[in-house]
Formats: structure tokens, sequence, C-alpha cells
């Protein structure tokens, strides 16, 4: 969602949160603003819509303030405006917000009825003006924001200054992620730690409820009572460098090519490489359970999904899998036994946040797969599993996946020898593959010249289809959602079992249909779909290894060759052959690939 950062005590703190806010870009957004006081003392507050550049060309030059605050926007309440893009003002007092406040309507008209003027069609707009109407009653700024806060309803995160005031900002966070730093003799608060990297040596996670006065070498903590706490400070690991393209044109582009890499780390994290066999997890026993319960949203649903195949396969136990926003509203039943895995590369998606707590107050274990481990699900969970993927900026998830999946799979054979449906030596030949991963996806990656040429044959059309069997279907749903993410083409996966049950009514001649098709034991029921549609004229591409690309010669009319993978495995690497499809479709189009049009990183409200 939106991003925040500010600064206080910094001798030129616009430039520092121009720089910012380019960082925190990747979260999606439509307007960008900030507030600053100058050496003078003076108050400017400049807005925009489109891209940070665009604010940018606002500021003034030579300001050299030393207090700021500022905000990318991504329109909830109100449209994409610069009346609407944050801060937001009411006296002397400036806020930015993430999240939605949903009890504005009622406070708005309060606010009103007193005689307020508002300027936007913002949720926003009605903290600032409560907080400056407690000000005006005689209240210090701290003091004001503390009383405001229990009024404010929905999930949020508030970035608060005051005019005249430069020795301080504000912030409080409530179901949003927020975050406080010290570095030298400043003080920062930001949404993410990539927004205060190679500024901040310490940052603090602050807890759900917390509200923050950071000054410069300093930072006072408020628990959600308004009384004063001690949060821990870390160190500032994250490199801006971490934000770089480098030679990549677009940071998906990056992040599809950083996957050896991730891949290796995250399973290296859970297994025994001497050994061929996976760690423990203190306090993870699946003997006794009765059924595990995934939940994610997007992407991280889908690896859910393939992961489910593993462990009902490996370990003989029963998956549930479920779409947060569904799960958490459809009165879920938990048995006993129950162990409940909720995925999410942010930590801090609303609705597993939600799904999660659900559980939780079921008296249900619940574990989180998070690539952030200082996240709000993480700090909540029973047990983390982490991915290791480090900061992914394109929106449309590539390297979390694979992550994702790296993580389950070293779960599902844990599961396996857990639940003695592995012996010794089929435990080691499942870790030998997923050692063996990298490797793969290195080789996998070469075939980037002929998938881009493929891209740019299949760019011009309106529709394209994805068929997989077994684990291959929900990543074939996954591979439609990559191409609606970033190149808007209408797409669809689909079983291909389920060809004849209604999706055939769709072919036609020249459709492109994109099979995920390795030769594993169910490839000759998919080689009968190929053919099915090959018939009625569809444009077949087989994305295969190399036995398949054998048995497929002449019936696809275009064929991917992948390297040979395991059960395992073979969902990570043909996850990057259509990762690649979608990046340079969009590519070709010209599309926004690492900020598509109305899709944000962390989507931290319903």
């Amino acid at each position: 969602m939106c991003g925040i950062v500010g600064v206080v005590g910094h001798g030129e703190a616009e430039g520092f949160i121009i720089e910012g806010l380019r960082r925190l870009e990747y979260r999606g957004y439509d307007s960008a603003g900030m507030g600053v006081i100058d050496k003078g003392g003076a108050l400017h507050r400049l807005r925009a819509t489109g891209k940070v550049q665009a604010l940018a060309d606002k500021v003034p030059a030579a300001l050299g303030g030393s207090t700021a605050i500022g905000h990318t926007r991504w329109a909830t309440h109100g449209a994409a405006s610069d009346d609407n893009a944050h801060p937001h003002k009411a006296g002397r007092v400036l806020v930015v917000h993430n999240g939605i406040i949903e009890n504005f309507k009622s406070l708005r008209e309060g606010l009103a009825a007193q005689g307020r003027t508002f300027t936007s069609q913002t949720d926003t707009e009605v903290v600032a003006h409560l907080i400056d109407r407690e000000m005006q009653a005689g209240s210090d700024p701290v003091a004001a924001l503390k009383s405001v806060l229990p009024r404010l309803e929905g999930a949020f995160a508030l970035g608060v200054m005051i005019d005249g005031e430069t020795g301080f900002i504000m912030g409080a966070r409530k179901g949003a992620p927020l975050i406080a730093g010290l570095g030298g003799n400043e003080g920062y608060l930001g949404s993410d730690p990539l927004a205060l990297s190679g500024h901040a040596s310490q940052i603090m996670f602050l807890d759900d409820g917390d509200m923050a006065v950071i000054r410069p070498g300093r930072i006072e903590v408020f628990d959600a009572r308004g009384s004063a706490v001690t949060r821990k400070l870390v160190p500032a690991e994250t490199s801006h460098v971490l934000a770089e393209k480098g030679n990549h044109r677009h940071f998906m582009e990056k992040e599809i090519h950083e996957q050896p890499e991730v891949m290796g780390r995250t399973v290296s994290h859970y297994v025994d490489a001497f050994e061929n066999s996976v760690h423990e997890i203190a306090g993870l026993d699946f003997r006794a359970a009765s059924r595990l319960i995934i939940v994610g949203c997007g992407t991280a649903a889908y690896a859910g999904e393939i992961s489910r195949y593993w462990f009902g396969s490996l370990a003989r136990l029963a998956v549930e899998v479920d779409i947060a926003s569904e799960f958490r509203y459809r009165d879920p039943v938990f048995l006993p036994g129950d162990i409940a895995l909720f995925i999410s590369q942010s930590g801090e998606t609303a609705d597993t946040l939600e799904a999660m707590r659900l559980a939780a107050a079921a008296g249900v274990q619940t574990l989180a797969l998070v690539n952030t481990p200082h996240s709000t699900i993480a700090r909540e969970a029973s047990l983390v599993v982490p991915t290791l993927a480090g900061p992914e900026i394109g929106v449309a998830s590539t390297k979390a996946f694979t992550s994702q999946l790296s993580a389950l799979a070293c779960l599902a054979v844990l599961a396996g020898r857990h639940r003695g449906h592995l012996d010794r030596a089929q435990e080691a030949g499942h870790v030998a593959s997923l050692l063996a991963s990298p490797g793969l996806m290195v080789k996998a990656l070469e075939r980037e010249g002929e998938i881009e040429q493929l891209a740019h044959e299949i760019a011009g059309h309106p529709t394209v289809l994805y068929l997989g069997r077994n684990q291959n279907f929900p990543l074939a749903l996954e591979a439609a959602l990559k191409l609606k993410e970033i190149s808007y083409i209408h797409a669809e996966g689909y079983a291909a079992g389920e060809l004849k049950h209604g999706p055939i009514a769709l072919i036609e001649e020249g459709l492109p249909v994109i099979v995920i098709a390795p030769h594993d034991a169910l490839f000759d029921k998919t080689r009968s779909s190929i053919q099915q549609v090959a018939s009625r004229g569809a444009h077949v591409i087989a994305i295969t290894d190399p036995e398949g690309a054998r048995a497929l010669e002449g019936e696809a009319a275009r064929i991917i060759t992948l390297p040979k993978g395991s059960q395992l495995t073979n969902p990570l690497l043909f996850a990057s052959a259509v990762q690649l499809l979608a990046y340079h479709v969009a590519v070709y189009k010209g599309t926004d690939v690492d900020q598509p049009r109305n899709l944000a990183k962390s989507v931290t409200v319903e």
C-alpha cells in the first residue's frame, strides 16, 4: 500500500524525503507529497499526482529543512488528485496516513458540525482536525495525539508533524506496519526499512497500538493504553544497494534472475546438506496433526495450493487451502490437531493477518511463512518459518514465490519423515533434489532468449489460456495471474482434465494455449489435452523437459525445453519460464512492469 517516511534533525530533510519516497515507489501509489520546515522555520506543504519526480520538481531550491514527513498515496477515499494527496493539514497539524479510518464519516460529521472545513475527500483529514482540535483546547501535541488515537477505528499507520516544531515528529500504528529509527543525531519514521537504509543505523519495529515520538537521537514509545514502554532497537541491516536494478531494466527482471541465489539461501536454511536431511523445527510436530490448513492471498495462495500436493503425497497429510479473504468470513470449522499455515511475503497482509488471528483465537497452532521476520504476522504466530528472499521491489511476486515454494517443499519433506511416510533414503533423495534446484534454475533462466521471442508472438492476443495437471494446475493459475498483472492481457488457468467440462468452448483458431507439461506420471494425459486443443486450431506452446520435448515434437507449435527436475523442483523451474514470459510480454507492450496499474505490493487493508 502507501508509503511513509519522516525525519527530524537532518541537514537537508527535503532531499532525504524524496530519496525515501523513491525507494517506496514499489509499494504502488498514485500521488506523493511532503511537509517540510525550512531553515527559516517556515512550513512548506508540497503535493503532486503521478510519480515522485512530479513532487521533486515542486521542491524549492536550498530549503535546508531539518524536519519533514513524506508520503506516497494509493487512493482509497477520494480520487487521485493534489487535494487528496498527503500530507493533510488542519491548523498547525500535518498528517500522513496508510490504511483506512473506518469511522471517518461520523468523525467528519461531528467536526463539520463544530464549524471545521474540509478540503479533501479523504478519511485522513479528520485525523489532522482531531489533533488540531485537542491542541486548540490546550493539549500539547503528544497529549493530543494520545487522546485522538482511541477514537480511530480501522487499520492505520500515521506520521504527524507540527508547524513550528522542529524538534520532533510522531508516529502511531494499528494494524499497519510502521518503524522508527536512529542514526547519529537524527531520528526517522517509515513504513518500510528500505526507506531508511543507509541513514538509520538502528531501527525499531513498533508493536500494534504503539505511538512513538521521534527526536534527534531518541525515540519515546507509548503503548495502546498510553503508558511509556521500551521497544527493542535492532541493527538496520537492509542495504539500499538491494534496491538498485544493477544491469537490469526493471526490478522484476532482476528479481527473476536472483531466484537461484534466494532459493539456495532458503533451502540451506532448512536442510543439512551433509546429511541430506531436513532440520527439525522446534515446536513443530506433524506426527499428530489431523489436518494442515494453508491460507494466503494471490500468489501466496497459489504457492499453498502447489504444496497441497506435496503434503498429501509425501506425508499423507490432509490439507485444506483457502484464500484469506474467504477463510476469515466463512465461519471455518477447526478440528482437534489442526495446524494452520499462513503465507505472506510482507507479513502485513490484512486478510491473512486477521485469518491467522481467527485461528489463534480457536486455539490452533499458527505457522507464519513470511519474508519479513519482524512483521506483524511473524510476531503474532506460534512459529515463524522464513523464506529469506530479501527485499522484493517489483509488485508482481517472483523470487518471493519460489522462496515460498522452496520452504514449503522442505516442510513437506519434514512432515513426511515425522509421519513415517518417507524413509531415510527417500528423504535424502528429496533433499538432494532441492539442493540441486538453484543450479537447475540457472539453466532454466538461460532459455530467456527464446521465451522473449515467444512473448513478442503472443503480446497482440487479447486472451491466453494456461493448462496444467496435478501440481501444475495451481502453477497455471499463477502463470495466468502474472500475465494479467503486468501485461493487462486477459488470461485464465485451467486444470487440463477439465477441458471438456466447459473451457474447451473457448478454443478457437490461433488462440495461444500454454501448457505446463513436464514428463511426469501424468504426461500422457496432459499430452491428450494438447491434442484436443490443437485439433481445434489453438496455437499450443508447451513448456516441458527434454523427454517431454521429444514426445511432443510435431504436436505443439512451440516448445520451451527446461532442465529435468523432480516432483518438488519442477514447479520452481517452470515458474521461472512463466514469469519471464509475462515479463517480456509486458516489456514489449510498454506497460509499467514494476508498478502495474491499480496494484500495490503489500495489501494492508481489505
